[in-house]
């Protein structure tokens, strides 16, 4: 359950969109919601300083009066936190830590002229030990995860992912559960267990139905994206990888999803 929520603003045009989000899982799922305000400093003096402008001070004040007029009358319960200056590593770092006492943080997709570090997701993602449910940078979200696609490799990101996500996963109207075969199918060796995610989901009492899609002519990602264009989704749940420390395509899938998704998208690592 997502009993403790935390919003990502940066004072750009799409906070409201994603307080609204946020608001609605806190309604859900009876919980409290905390607004974030950090974003990129474009004094350069203050970056050197570690020390706020008062441009910064001027968009986390009108932040907070935003979210504050955002919350009233909704009788959620919640509060607003703001990061001291913008140096772009502070940004980094304090997002993740501040994610890590939450049970979910709402990140917005990265686009140009937004005021967050291009890294910030992929930060939260791998170094909060949290999920995080990343919107896109266009449309709204009337809902999210009553038609969800759940990304399947059996590895443990996606598993991670999916427990992270089963409090969604089990109100959701469809769950549709997604692998991508490569090549030939193989079949499984003699005497394993009769492993299965469609039963181990079922008894959660989500609706779910499995489907193994051929990968050959297409990539992994944009096939995911596809079917869950095709599927009508409203979330799509995946593990994340990073790049960091490892050969770079181990992370290219994650970084493609984030930077071409058209859906609310819930990671974990």
């Amino acid at each position: 359950m997502f009993k403790d929520i935390l919003v990502h603003l940066d004072g750009g045009e799409r906070d409201p969109l994603r307080i609204t989000a946020a608001m609605a899982l806190a309604k859900r799922f009876g919980g409290r919601l905390t607004g974030l305000f950090a974003r990129l400093e474009h004094q350069g003096l203050a970056v050197v300083a570690h020390r706020a402008s008062d441009a910064f001070e001027a968009a986390a004040s009108q932040s907070e009066r935003q979210f504050a007029a955002c919350l009233d009358g909704s009788g959620l319960d919640s509060r607003w936190w703001r990061l001291a200056h913008g140096e772009p590593a502070h940004v980094l770092a304090e997002t993740a830590v501040c994610a890590r006492f939450h049970d979910l943080t709402i990140l917005g997709q990265h686009h140009d002229g937004k005021n967050a570090p291009e890294q910030l997701i992929e930060q939260v993602v791998v170094q909060s030990g949290r999920p995080v449910l990343i919107l896109p940078s266009v449309g709204d979200y009337p809902t999210i995860g009553s038609n969800a696609l759940v990304a399947w490799n059996g590895g443990r990101e996606a598993a991670r992912a999916l427990n992270d996500s089963m409090a969604l996963l089990e109100g959701a109207d469809v769950v549709e559960v997604v692998s991508v075969r490569r090549g030939e199918a193989t079949v499984p060796a003699a005497g394993l267990p009769p492993l299965s995610i469609t039963d181990h989901l079922a008894r959660h009492g989500a609706k779910v139905t499995r489907e193994v899609l051929a990968g050959d002519d297409i990539g992994v990602m944009d096939l995911l994206l596809s079917r869950a264009c095709d599927q009508g989704a409203d979330l799509l749940v995946m593990g994340a990888l990073s790049g960091e420390g490892l050969p770079f395509f181990k992370g290219g899938g994650t970084r493609h999803i984030l930077k071409h998704m058209t859906l609310p998208v819930l990671m974990s690592h």
